[in-house]
């Protein structure tokens, strides 16, 4: 193992001796009362298979054969997730192959963050991901499966899907991927007709045309923000079928993928023998194995807040120093949108995950010695799949990248490192990706020009108000104030500003997720504003520097006087009510703070679960 790799390892395993060890002993208590509706009293029993087929009762009342839990976020206006509308049917029919069934025991809302941006609902978006986690486990509490496939893909949905079944750990689970669509208008050419769109040179008209080429049809939007990252670290866990993250939808390889999972997740069920469940398949090493896979492909930023919950959900507890230490030390090995021209789709075509597990092992970058859903060793990931005579084959990954301008080997990355880099400073704490950030950008001194919501920046850049070196602050954006949203609609400003000529960064506590591209972001900043962060205190005209090279983020301003500052209190009421927003206060009263996983079920500062 690279030995950074393994003192960071070690250092989250002994952080985490307490909490793993009083997870484990929990999901052993529930493994050995297992199958659980071996408990159920005839009433319940009776009441969870009224619905089904004579055969499917009569399997059901056999203790030694596996009914299967399928957890759907299936919806037909997500284009990701419109292709579960059929893949129940695939399940059903392969469980029955196998002598036992499945049953769709819950659905969970998914919404799409890319119809939402800019909007009131984008507000909801990232308390989706607690919303998903507590409804899968309302579809599991029923006490009636012996194994979980969970249908999701997109942003919050994966995350949430993986700390709901994690409640219920001693059940093996399989995650089911969709794919992304065929590739459309190139993500370059669609970043440069928004700029134009900002700049107001062209209309709205030609906007939704390129749009519309670009998001076109069923599957996962093609550039590598947080949907494509869920799949790629999900499969470096092992908890895909090795190589089947980015296989397009509705093809005959996806459909076989899907009922292969079936009949492998039933293998893994106690009726056939199996001992091991999903808590024992996310363990430190595995978690460690999904943030390497994060630097070295530079994923999505929001997985700053997202893994460290998932992995709080299985008792492992990491922070920004791990992802921080482990960024400095792995290769950069692709180039896919934002932080290159190429989509997801050319990553695959390329030799995709396999291809990326092999090289990282080889080069003690990923941990071989975990258990994934294929049985013991990482090592069973370095293969695709691919159909022969119309049966699910396994072919190595190719010797050599198909295309190196997309995926490198390890021995010679795009960069040394990561990416990803913690800041440091009087302002908070923050994290900012570079991977997709020139050089000359990643130190930026400029005056700040605040803003309190991001809508009023489109009117400050109509006046010509930024068109000078300045550090733009939007503040008033953590998960407490009006639940952390996404600020994609900032980009084509900012980008429009850096292209003119102009040093521009961005500093705020809200997010960036696979936006954080060519423009420096200091992002998830805490204290968030609302609660006494320095950044309720910064004013006009204040400098602020930002330095990616030495991770600080500071406002030059003595220090005497910055105490002496009395913060500014907006009203933010106006995020508080309407489109839902006033159901999710006690979420935005009760979460953590980013670098906790903006969660409403863990508080790590009183070690208690609130």
């Amino acid at each position: 193992m690279n030995p950074t790799v393994d003192r960071v390892t070690q250092r989250i395993i002994e952080r985490s001796r307490a909490w793993r060890l009083d997870y484990l002993t929990r999901m052993q208590a529930l493994k050995n009362s297992s199958p659980q509706r071996g408990t159920l009293s005839c009433g319940n029993l009776a009441h969870g298979f009224a619905a089904c087929e004579q055969g499917d009762k009569d399997t059901l009342k056999l203790m030694n054969r596996a009914n299967v839990a399928i957890v759907s976020a299936y919806n037909d206006m997500l284009s990701a997730h419109q292709p579960y509308a059929s893949f129940p049917d695939v399940i059903r029919k392969a469980a029955r192959g196998m002598g036992s069934m499945a049953q769709f025991a819950g659905g969970t809302p998914a919404m799409c963050d890319g119809v939402t941006q800019g909007q009131p609902g984008m507000e909801l978006s990232l308390f989706s991901r607690d919303t998903i986690a507590m409804s899968t486990a309302v579809s599991l509490s029923h006490n009636m499966f012996d194994a979980t496939l969970l249908l999701g893909i997109c942003d919050k949905i994966v995350p949430g899907l993986l700390i709901g079944a994690l409640s219920f750990g001693y059940l093996p689970t399989i995650l089911v991927p969709a794919g992304p669509m065929p590739s459309g208008l190139p993500n370059k050419e669609k970043q440069r007709i928004r700029q134009l769109h900002a700049e107001g040179k062209i209309g709205k008209e030609e906007l939704l045309e390129a749009e519309s080429k670009s998001y076109h049809s069923p599957g996962t939007c093609t550039f590598y923000g947080t949907a494509n990252s869920n799949q790629l670290l999900v499969e470096v866990m092992g908890l895909h079928l090795p190589g089947s993250a980015f296989v397009n939808p509705g093809t005959p390889l996806r459909e076989q993928l899907t009922r292969v999972s079936t009949e492998q997740v039933i293998r893994l069920s106690k009726p056939q023998g199996g001992t091991l469940g999903l808590g024992d398949m996310v363990d430190e090493k595995s978690i460690v194995n999904a943030l390497v896979a994060l630097l070295v492909t530079g994923g999505s930023t929001n997985h700053t807040l997202h893994w460290v919950a998932i992995a709080r959900a299985a008792g492992v507890i990491i922070d920004w120093n791990d992802y921080a230490e482990l960024s400095s030390v792995v290769p950069s090995m692709t180039r896919i949108y934002p932080n290159g021209e190429a989509d997801i789709n050319a990553f695959h075509d390329a030799g995709g995950t396999p291809f990326l597990i092999r090289e990282l092992l080889s080069h003690g970058y990923l941990h071989n010695d975990v258990q994934t859903v294929m049985g013991f060793g990482l090592e069973r990931y370095t293969r695709g799949p691919a159909l022969k005579n119309g049966e699910l084959t396994w072919q190595p990954a190719p010797a050599k990248s198909l295309d190196p301008s997309v995926l490198s080997s390890a021995a010679k990355p795009f960069s040394e490192g990561g990416g990803l880099k913690v800041l440091n400073g009087n302002l908070g704490r923050g994290v900012i990706k570079v991977s997709a950030v020139a050089p000359q950008h990643h130190k930026v001194q400029a005056p700040a020009v605040v803003f309190n919501d991001q809508n009023e920046l489109k009117a400050a850049f109509d006046a010509g108000e930024l068109n000078r070196d300045c550090v733009v602050v939007v503040r008033f954006q953590g998960p407490k104030a009006n639940g952390m949203p996404e600020l994609h609609k900032l980009t084509p400003y900012l980008g429009v500003l850096q292209d003119r000529g102009f040093q521009v960064a961005l500093v705020t506590d809200g997010r960036m997720s696979g936006a954080s591209g060519k423009v420096p972001a200091a992002i998830h900043v805490y204290p968030e504003a609302l609660t006494g962060g320095a950044l309720a205190k910064v004013r006009d005209g204040d400098v602020i520097s930002l330095n990616a090279g030495t991770g600080s983020l500071e406002l030059l301003l003595d220090e005497q006087v910055l105490a002496s500052r009395e913060p500014v209190k907006p009203n933010l009421a106006a995020s508080h009510h309407g489109h839902g927003r006033e159901l999710f206060g006690w979420m935005r009263r009760s979460t953590s703070s980013p670098e906790q996983g903006a969660s409403v079920f863990w508080n790590y500062d009183n070690e208690t679960d609130i």
